[in-house]
């Protein structure tokens, strides 16, 4: 599952134009861990990905930026450091936030559901750098990994 993003950029993004349009393919990325899934209140579990974001984001980042972002988005889902609820004016639901090597990443989940409205399951809309901290500043914390004593 870790190697998706990458495969999916190879298979289908690398090389294309920037408004180029890709095929569009949803594959499973990752499932949260049972602590995530509590905190957020989902009822979906397993997080997709599709080529399109990938390419959006391909073509929205600086190639280091997006080289690092396909080898770290799965780190970022599958293990954040903290969960938001997302502002009504953003797209998607959750924001998901790890911080890798001194440095804030942010992925928007979407949840999808069906004409009757039940979860379906959860996507990714977009992944970034997050370049401040204050970028947070308004966001509800939902969730949040404590480290620490265990309770007795």
């Amino acid at each position: 599952m870790i190697r998706v993003v990458s495969e999916l950029y190879e298979k289908y993004i690398r090389g294309t134009e920037k408004p180029a349009v890709v095929h569009n393919l949803l594959v499973l990325l990752c499932s949260m861990t049972n602590s995530v899934h509590a905190g957020t209140g989902m009822k979906c579990k397993r997080i997709y990905i599709s080529t399109r974001v990938v390419k959006h984001v391909y073509d929205k980042r600086p190639a280091e930026e997006f080289d690092f972002l396909v080898g770290n988005v799965h780190q970022v889902l599958k293990y954040p450091d903290r969960v938001f609820k997302n502002k009504n004016a953003k797209k998607g639901d959750f924001c998901f936030v790890k911080m890798i090597h001194n440095s804030l990443y942010l992925a928007s989940i979407e949840i999808i559901k069906d004409l009757d409205g039940e979860h379906t399951h959860c996507e990714v809309i977009t992944f970034f750098r997050v370049q401040k901290e204050s970028y947070l500043n308004g966001y509800e914390l939902l969730w949040e990994w404590k480290v620490g004593e265990p309770s007795s």
